[in-house]
């Protein structure tokens, strides 16, 4: 391993927060892709991922450029005339800016606030792992992303 683990865990959590998380705006790239980006020292995080709903992704982090990390992702929201959709992500934003080093994969796991409820289920750890979120209305599912992930040799 070219990383000290505890490292990796530090800067994933600070990459996600600065990055999605925090509403940054992202590059619309020419495949069609968003992409968002958050570099400290000699890592670079990217998170690319094409449509709105439903959506799939990539994160990615590279340690001088190698490539060392990644997940994927794939998600979708139930829109509602209780709600918006603008309104059920910006609860998503607030739950995964409550990313922690011990699961550095997206929110904690729980987080109720407003109207909405926010659910997360980890198995492994960062080496390999995988989850899936859920967010919760007067507890009916309203939104589901699954993911999965872990080191990369190259």
């Amino acid at each position: 391993m070219i990383i000290d683990i505890e490292e990796l865990l530090k800067f994933l959590v600070k990459a996600k927060v600065n990055t999605y998380a925090s509403d940054t705006k992202a590059t619309i790239l020419g495949d069609g892709s968003k992409e968002l980006v958050f570099r400290e020292g000699r890592l670079f995080y990217r998170d690319r991922y094409f449509g709105e709903n439903p959506f799939i992704g990539e994160e990615m982090v590279f340690h001088e450029d190698k490539y060392i990390w990644s997940m994927n992702y794939y998600g979708h929201a139930i829109s509602s005339k209780d709600f918006s959709l603008r309104d059920l992500y910006a609860f998503l934003r607030e739950a995964l800016k409550r990313v922690n080093e011990k699961n550095p994969f997206r929110g904690p796991e729980k987080y109720d606030g407003h109207i909405f409820r926010y659910v997360n289920n980890v198995e492994g750890n960062v080496s390999q792992f995988n989850g899936t979120e859920k967010i919760f209305y007067k507890e009916i599912e309203v939104y589901r992303l699954v993911y999965q992930g872990g080191f990369i040799n190259y």
